[in-house]
């Protein structure tokens, strides 16, 4: 888990959505008041020069710094936004400006990981990024996606995809969702829970998302249920039974039963049985533990187990979705 501020860029141009440069910074900034020690991010606005950059909703934005100045740093993490354009027909055509696109190859060549919001997929796909990975954009670009850069995996679906260092996200809002999951990625999830309550918005993924998202967990909406939620994260190595969970809140199984449904609309074993799979493909990704030790460490118990909970859950197994997924370094 990282502790020191970071240097996060995000990329200025002109007619760039609005909300794509300022949805991230928001969350970013809210980071800060929810730790308890000096933490965050640096972030800063880049731009070709240091002009006023004038958006896609006509408001002007004044840069930080110049691309070549964050050229010269080493970035932690590079956010690059969208633009498009709309025909006579009403049809959104994703824009991709060669200088734009330059820059974008330069200063991810500097940075530790790479993230495009809503259709600055576009531009990460036109600098190479994207050849061979999975990737997403907002759903009225996909097609253009797919069919200009073939080398691409697309999946309209998702509200965003990380594949290795790279992540896509699928719309204007849905940069916050994928800004909540970078916060996560390097904070930790109840650092990133506690900024979205800030938000009023659910670090989730929407039933019929893709598999591969952010864990599934509303914002519940009372104390207890959020002590009780963190009181699963700490002992998931734990039977955490029904009577279980109903002693720690001083309920009756049925109250706590009916607590679940209304609070986070699922019963209990499937709110411990989703956490597990949640803990499990985090140590799948950081880690070289055993299947063994990660299925005793996260409560299966046995690696049949694990193996079905993965099936069920991602549709997938535990060694092939650490095949995919592994974080490097």
């Amino acid at each position: 888990m990282r502790t020191l501020n970071q240097f996060l860029v995000v990329l200025l141009f002109d007619g760039v959505d609005l909300l794509d440069v300022t949805g991230p910074p928001e969350v970013f900034s809210l980071l800060q008041r929810e730790t308890d020690a000096a933490a965050g991010y640096r972030v800063a606005l880049a731009a070709e020069t240091m002009a006023p950059v004038t958006t896609s909703a006509g408001v002007r934005v004044l840069p930080d710094i110049t691309f070549a100045e964050a050229a010269a740093e080493r970035i932690d993490t590079l956010m690059v936004p969208g633009s498009v354009e709309v025909d006579a027909d009403r049809r959104v055509h994703a824009l991709t400006d060669p200088g734009v696109v330059r820059w974008v190859a330069t200063l991810a060549a500097r940075s530790r990981r790479v993230a495009s919001v809503c259709v600055g997929a576009h531009l990460l796909a036109a600098a190479g990024l994207l050849d061979g990975k999975r990737a997403t954009t907002h759903w009225s670009t996909a097609q253009q996606l797919a069919v200009e850069h073939p080398a691409v995996d697309v999946d309209a679906d998702p509200i965003f995809i990380r594949d290795g260092h790279v992540w896509t996200g699928a719309g204007v809002t849905a940069c916050l969702d994928l800004s909540l999951a970078l916060v996560a990625e390097d904070f930790g999830e109840t650092t990133a829970l506690r900024v979205a309550r800030q938000l009023v918005m659910y670090l989730k993924r929407p039933s019929g998302q893709s598999q591969f998202s952010v864990p599934i967990e509303p914002v519940s909406t009372t104390r207890r249920m959020d002590d009780l939620r963190l009181h699963i994260t700490h002992h998931l190595a734990e039977p955490l039974t029904v009577p279980d969970l109903a002693r720690q809140l001083h309920l009756g199984e049925r109250q706590l039963t009916r607590l679940f449904k209304t609070e986070l609309g699922t019963t209990p074993a499937a709110y411990i049985e989703a956490t597990r799979v949640e803990a499990a493909r985090n140590q799948l990704e950081t880690t070289d533990d055993t299947l063994e030790r990660i299925a005793t460490t996260c409560g299966f118990n046995t690696t049949d187990t694990l193996i079905r909970a993965f099936r069920r859950k991602l549709n997938t197994t535990p060694t092939e979705y650490r095949s995919r997924f592994r974080r490097s370094g």
